[in-house]
């Protein structure tokens, strides 16, 4: 696979601060499938900092939880037998997100997020994930993925591009 499993995501669910491509200042996670496994790296930079030398915890969360997100959209376009972002489009939220942090995760070191599908049922699919830095499995989660409703899609769709071109400063929002 060339492009990445969130590079297939429409437009306007691809705005999400963890991996949505559209959002400049966002993570831009990037999951590929790797056998049964979906598989992202990514390099915290110095300000990911929880303490001198470590990633922050919330960092390591949300990587988990888009790498599982995008590994549930996979699994669910895999499972119709069909390709990634054919229509109509298979994209998911996350209704429940679950980390165990099992040792400080260094900075300064890629790192690997690996996920698999553990169970389907119906729109909600459960994917597990380790986050390993040098080979050490650093943190693991599971993350219950459901799939966005049609009434969400609709909602969003109908938003079109209200508030874009909006910044925020300070809390307030300004052109």
């Amino acid at each position: 696979m060339d492009k990445a499993v969130q590079d297939y995501y429409p437009d306007h669910f691809s705005h999400c601060y963890g991996c949505g491509r559209l959002n400049e200042h966002g993570l831009q996670i990037k999951s590929f499938w790797d056998g049964d496994e979906a598989v992202a790296t990514f390099n915290p930079r110095p300000y990911h900092t929880a303490i001198p030398g470590y990633v922050y915890g919330g960092l390591i969360a949300s990587l988990i939880d888009c790498h599982c997100i995008g590994t549930a959209a996979a699994a669910a376009y895999r499972a119709q037998g069909r390709g990634l972002g054919t229509e109509p489009a298979l994209r998911f939220l996350t209704a429940s997100l679950r980390v165990d942090y099992l040792r400080p995760t260094p900075l300064g070191v890629p790192l690997e997020i690996r996920a698999r599908e553990k169970e389907t049922k119906g729109r909600k699919i459960v994917v597990e994930a380790t986050l390993s830095a040098k080979g050490e499995v650093c943190a693991r989660g599971e993350v219950v993925a459901v799939q966005v409703p049609d009434r969400l899609e609709t909602e969003v769709l109908s938003r079109g591009s209200k508030g874009k071109g909006k910044e925020e400063k300070n809390g307030a929002e300004t052109e």
